[in-house]
Order: C-alpha cells, then structure tokens, then sequence
C-alpha cells in the first residue's frame, strides 16, 4: 500500500513556518513563508503538514487586542499566553492537539516516518525551548507545544521536536537540515 512517488516522510511544522500572515500583529519577519526554511524543506522531498495555528483558531487574527502591534512583543505574547489559558479556549487546543496525533498515529500506522515537528522559540503556543512569560522570553514550551508534547508522550510517540526563531535563520536552516538527516 502506498508503493507510489511518496518519500512517506513527514515533518510537522508550525503554521507560521509557512504563513507568517496568521502570527500576531508587530511579529512578522516574512511577507509569507519562511523562505529560507521552506527551501531546505522542498529540497528534502519530505511531506511538509502544516500544524493549526493555536493562536488564530483560538483568539483570532488581532489575537483579541485590535493595538497588540503597539505594544513590546513579550508584553503582547505575555497577555495571548494568558487568553490561551482559558478553559474554553485549552479545550479548543486539545481537540487540535488530538486531531493531530491522530494523523501522526495514521502515518505511522501505514508505514510513514515521521520525522520531527517544528515549533517557533519564544512562542506562547508554540514555543519549543524558550516561550513569553511575565513580559519576558524564558526557558520552556507554549501552551500547545506543552499539551502536544505530553499527548505525544501518553501515545507512547517518539518524534523530535525543536523550535527555531525566526530572528536566528541560519542557525534555524542548520537545526532544520541536522534534524531531516537525524530524525
């Protein structure tokens, strides 16, 4: 089954990764995808799925505040992280954490190999090593990478995870490459 052109690798990625239109206001470095990160991806021939954006599906666009743009990055991602915490909307976030190791499981299932996912370091939601906190950028996961990686750790689901940031792109581009040839 699936004896086709199919690499039957996938790498997760965070929605911003490929849309930089969905991030909060103030924070985009890109006009669209991440170019740079992108091109390694295509190069790879690995299935590039785009993960949910937490934030936009949970909050909306303006993330619940028309002027977030105005304000210091880490003052706003502090102010998202704690929206990202109400109880309706961490219930929103386990059904899209579900729904995707779902499709992780359905991969796996058929033979797939998963390869990583990727998140976006200083993050509320999806903050791999470092996330915004207290107005400021400090060690640990967002909201979603949290209750994804502890999804993945009931399913008994081994697959790296890793965040990159945007403002690091070459060291972005070699953790990308380090983890496709080391999966």
């Amino acid at each position: 089954m699936f004896d086709d052109g199919r690499s039957k690798q996938i790498l997760f990625a965070a929605h911003c990764i490929l849309n930089q239109n969905s991030i909060s206001d103030g924070t985009a470095v890109f006009p669209g995808a991440c170019r740079e990160v992108m091109d390694v991806l295509t190069a790879s021939r690995v299935g590039v799925v785009q993960m949910p954006c937490p934030e936009l599906m949970c909050l909306g666009l303006d993330r619940g505040n028309p002027r977030g743009g105005s304000f210091p990055v880490v003052e706003e991602n502090t102010r998202i992280r704690a929206c990202l915490g109400r109880d309706a909307v961490k219930l929103r976030i386990q059904q899209m954490v579900q729904d995707l190791v779902y499709q992780i499981l359905e991969y796996k299932k058929y033979g797939f190999q998963p390869m990583g996912i990727i998140g976006v370091n200083r993050s509320p939601s999806c903050g791999v090593d470092t996330t915004s906190e207290n107005n400021m950028e400090i060690k640990g996961k967002g909201v979603f990478m949290e209750a994804l990686t502890a999804a993945l750790k009931n399913n008994q689901i081994a697959i790296r995870v890793m965040g990159i940031k945007f403002s690091e792109i070459p060291e972005a581009v070699r953790a990308v490459n380090s983890l496709l040839n080391n999966p």
